[in-house]
């Protein structure tokens, strides 16, 4: 019930902006009946209806096909909607003003003169016809009065063109950055008890890649480049590598069983993945050489490396076990978790663990979403500290819905491990 209370605000909310963008971008800038206001309303009905499909294609079980056909425009003007509407708040009281400063002046009253004698009697004869008005020209309006329209029409298209200008330029900007592929981000963590010969050994880092409708088998051989150019001692993709099924996104992940490291590459699920049937893509990720941890441990030549199910397994009875990952441990040893999500980082710190290594957050992916996902998650990205326990955030190396990132750049991560000892 409360789900369905905020959905049906949240879409009168949205109706409520594209009305008032209707306004300002279509009524305020266009000639009525004329074809700019005809095209331009017709987009402010479609675009919201493709946002909503690209959102519900996939829930819905649409053929893949659709879910393309309807993703790029979707989730595109969600991106456009975002920053086109912060622009407008900032251009309205610009536009106010503007149109109170240029504001024509009230015509002067004009005086009335005193009434005249009457005139001699003219000499009978026809009485004279007055002059007919002479017609102004189609669609131009006269006098001082009728120049208010053609000027608030003009302040409206100087506003409106600058504000769409600057939304439009930035997210295509975003979308230039997430589709160029993940640039490599290198981070040194100190561990207490690392043994001086795993001085630096690195881990690549791989989060929320998030194959999907949009991004695809060339998106993933991106990553896989980049990440294998590292010559990372393992790889480690930490969940959210899929928005869909085995049999839609199987080629496009087919590229992952090129990653080459030498101490292998593991998988541990994210939230996605159980919107996608994690069960499955577990299995799949096995064939591609992968190696899943689930609620499991792995014990390498110098630590511990131990991977916990996404919370949101929980839902089908495969959540967290920090016990059967971690519980049985000799605690002499370090321990680094691959775990989705950063909330867990409690629980990581009362099982000992020196390390986890997490997504889930983009980094906020879209200015200012940085600052709602610092109310959810206690780092948004980067490398603080918990007690005795390190948490290590990384912005992801996809993108969800809009292929867009906006003050949150993409990354793959290289973890270098440092010993005290050395």
């Amino acid at each position: 019930m409360v789900l369905a209370v905020v959905a049906l605000a949240v879409l009168l909310l949205l109706a409520l902006v594209h009305r008032w963008l209707w306004a300002r971008l279509v009524r305020d800038t266009t000639r009525p009946g004329g074809p700019a206001r005809t095209a331009g309303t017709v987009l402010a009905f479609a675009l919201p209806l493709l946002a909503l499909a690209a959102l519900v294609a996939g829930h819905a079980g649409a053929p893949f096909w659709l879910q393309r056909a309807v993703a790029w425009p979707g989730f595109m003007w969600l991106a456009v909607l975002l920053y086109l509407t912060m622009a407008m708040l900032v251009a309205e009281p610009v536009r106010r003003l503007w149109l109170r400063r240029t504001a024509a002046p009230e015509p002067a009253p004009v005086p009335v003169p005193a009434a005249a004698p009457a005139p001699a009697a003219a000499p009978a004869g026809p009485e004279p016809q007055p002059a007919a008005p002479v017609p102004s020209e189609p669609g131009r309006a006269d006098g001082p009065a009728a120049a208010g329209p053609t000027r608030r029409r003009f302040v409206a298209r100087t506003v409106g063109g600058t504000a769409a200008a600057a939304a439009l330029g930035t997210v295509g900007l975003g979308t230039y950055g997430v589709l160029r592929g993940p640039r490599v981000k290198r981070v040194q963590v100190p561990l207490a008890r690392l043994p001086r010969a795993a001085h630096g050994f690195r881990i690549a880092v791989v989060s929320d890649v998030h194959l999907g409708p949009i991004l695809g088998r060339a998106h993933t051989a991106r990553i896989v480049e980049t990440v294998n150019r590292t010559q990372p001692d393992l790889i480690a993709i930490v969940g959210d590598l899929v928005d869909g099924s085995v049999h839609d996104l199987g080629p496009a992940a087919e590229p992952l069983r090129g990653l080459r490291a030498r101490h292998g590459s593991f998988f541990v699920t994210g939230n996605h993945e159980y919107f996608s049937g994690a069960q499955q893509w577990i299995d799949h990720v096995r064939e591609l050489g992968l190696q899943p941890l689930e609620n499991a441990r792995r014990a390498l030549p110098y630590f511990d490396l131990a991977g916990v199910n996404d919370v949101q397994g929980r839902s089908e009875g495969h959540g967290p076990d920090f016990q059967a990952a971690l519980g049985d441990r000799d605690r002499t040893r370090t321990a680094v978790l691959l775990a989705h999500q950063p909330i867990v980082i409690h629980d990581a710190v009362r099982h000992g663990v020196d390390l986890q290594l997490s997504g889930h957050t983009h980094g906020g992916q879209l200015w200012p979403g940085n600052y709602i996902a610092e109310l959810a998650n206690p780092t948004v990205a980067g490398l603080e500290r918990y007690g005795d326990t390190q948490l290590y955030v990384s912005r992801g190396a996809g993108a969800w819905g809009p292929p867009v990132r906006v003050g949150a750049p993409s990354d793959i991560t290289v973890v270098e491990l440092a010993s005290y000892q050395a």
